[in-house]
């Protein structure tokens, strides 16, 4: 897992993407999307979640 000074990367629904790669959806299903630093953080099935970043490049 990408840690940044020992802390995650998670970033909620909407939130401007602040490192290019790929995110993990937190919670029970496991997910994965990719998002170009600068887009805006996606929903999953039209709900707002928290993604936590998982590989950068």
């Amino acid at each position: 897992m990408i840690k940044v000074k020992d802390k995650q990367i998670i970033l909620e629904t909407g939130k401007k993407c602040t490192v290019s790669g790929e995110w993990e959806l937190q919670g029970p299903v496991s997910t994965i999307v990719y998002v170009s630093k600068g887009q805006p953080m996606p929903d999953y099935c039209g709900s707002k979640v928290k993604w936590i970043l998982i590989d950068n490049g």
